[in-house]
């Protein structure tokens, strides 16, 4: 049976990974797919971290320019937004088998726990799958950074974006269908070539870190595995 190369996986989904293309909110077997992605990685021996967006419902920086309501209160709503993912994502793993943590950087007692390092840690040495919601916990930071902060303060050996294209291209590919897949990149190439595939920040936090990243599609069978397993899959940023 094929093995992880990597000890501790940090994966960043979006939110829209959890409902239908271009829906809204959370669709179960959208939600169970993603599921059984994340379980058939645990099973390659990783110890596995989740980062969960809150697009399916909400972004703060879109949704502050729409409605007037100040960026600040709309970037906490979609903090928010990541903790109702995140608890989504918990109960469905936990009922396909898996014991399971969501540690939030917003205090929501009644759900989650609060994000400590070391009780992350000690989820990792019982088993557990642990989902980080709330964002960074403060307002005009992204889901992205917040992978990249995590990741690297929980020693993560590998950061995958999990997206619904194929990695990361010279431009965008549904607009542009000749757009360039590339197959490897250095952090730098991304910064200076100054491609969106990420913010630079988080970009930033993982060179600084040393920890790679892959961007692939979720959604093709089998990408995960390959990627968890050294094997191409998507685009290696490192």
């Amino acid at each position: 049976m094929a093995k992880s190369k990597y000890n501790r996986i940090l994966l960043k989904l979006s939110g829209q990974s959890f409902c239908k293309a271009a829906g809204f909110g959370i669709d179960g077997t959208a939600i169970k797919s993603i599921a059984e992605r994340i379980l058939n990685i645990c099973k390659l021996g990783p110890e596995v971290a989740v980062v969960v967006g809150g697009g399916n419902f909400l972004r703060g920086e879109s949704f502050s320019e729409a409605s007037g309501i100040p960026r600040n209160t709309a970037d906490y709503m979609g903090m928010l937004a990541t903790i109702i993912n995140g608890c989504a994502l918990q109960e469905t793993l936990e009922k396909l088998g898996h014991p399971t943590r969501v540690l939030s950087a917003i205090e929501v007692p009644a759900i989650c726990e609060e994000f400590i390092r070391r009780r992350a840690l000690r989820h990792f040495e019982q088993g557990r799958i642990v989902i980080l919601a709330g964002g960074t916990g403060n307002p005009f930071f992204t889901t992205d950074t917040c992978a990249a902060l995590r990741a690297s303060e929980l020693d993560a050996d590998l950061l995958i974006k999990a997206t619904k294209v194929a990695g990361v291209y010279s431009d965008d590919p549904e607009k542009k269908p000749n757009a360039e897949l590339f197959e490897k990149l250095s952090y730098g190439d991304v910064l200076k070539k100054n491609l969106r595939i990420m913010d630079h920040s988080a970009i930033s936090l993982c060179r600084d870190n040393g920890i790679p990243i892959i961007v692939l599609n979720i959604f093709k069978k089998g990408n995960l595995t390959k990627a968890v397993c050294g094997e191409q899959a998507g685009t290696l940023i490192c």
